[in-house]
């Protein structure tokens, strides 16, 4: 990772702080960016950094979003970048045995979550002509398992939206772009999975390295894509 990439890019990480989102963090304010860092119990003392503000917040509906949105510009002045981490698991039945609340569950934090947070900071990228949207998804979402029908689908949903996304407004300058992993090293995979061989896990460090580079001026042409990092699963 090319220090200091994103000298004073600004950008706007959902899901900031946990197993994946730490690394993710810490590589932007590594980079140069300041960073607006989501959850809803992020603190500022979560990273000790001048470039790091925490906001509180939940993206359940377009208002909260709105609001997420409208707090970083007034912080900020702008977002050039949204890295969109936050989702979530539930899995272990078929599709016949699913029932309506896990359904809801699985696309609230994993698309419409990200449905409402992109379309609360597009028109600033689009009158800017300039901005990044980036997601990270799953494996399973292009390779569904048995057992994962909701969170596969889940996933699914959000491939294409960012895919349309990147579509719309290719004319305007705006990138986005989804990082597929396979099973990632965080404590919380690791205590789910005691008997795994975690040798062949994807480091959430590699994860935090490709979204910077995505986001950096070196990665303006790259939209659209849907990229795997499968680790030694492949």
């Amino acid at each position: 990772m090319r220090i200091m990439a994103l000298k004073s890019r600004v950008v706007l990480i959902t899901g900031a702080k946990g197993g994946l989102g730490t690394y993710v963090t810490n590589a932007f304010l590594a980079a140069g960016a300041r960073v607006a860092g989501v959850s809803r119990s992020i603190q500022q003392s979560d990273f000790n950094h001048p470039s790091f503000v925490a906001i509180p917040a939940e993206l359940s509906s377009r208002d909260a979003a709105e609001t997420l949105a409208g707090e970083a510009l007034s912080r900020f002045g702008r977002v050039d970048a949204l890295v969109h981490l936050l989702g979530g698991f539930a899995g272990g039945t078929t599709v016949a045995d699913s029932d309506d609340s896990t359904l809801d569950q699985m696309f609230d934090l994993n698309f419409r979550s990200l449905f409402h947070i992109s379309r609360a900071v597009l028109p600033g990228m689009q009158s800017r002509r300039a901005g990044s949207i980036l997601a990270v998804g799953s494996r399973t979402a292009v390779e569904p398992q048995a057992g994962l029908g909701l969170y596969s689908a889940s996933k699914a949903a959000l491939v294409s939206l960012v895919r349309t996304i990147a579509k719309e407004n290719a004319c305007c300058g705006v990138a986005a772009n989804v990082v597929l992993p396979g099973t990632m090293d965080t404590p919380a995979n690791r205590k789910a999975m005691p008997d795994a061989d975690t040798s062949k896990w994807v480091q959430p460090s590699q994860i935090a390295a490709l979204l910077v580079h995505l986001a950096s001026c070196e990665a303006t042409q790259l939209s659209g894509a849907v990229i795997p990092v499968y680790g030694g699963e492949v």
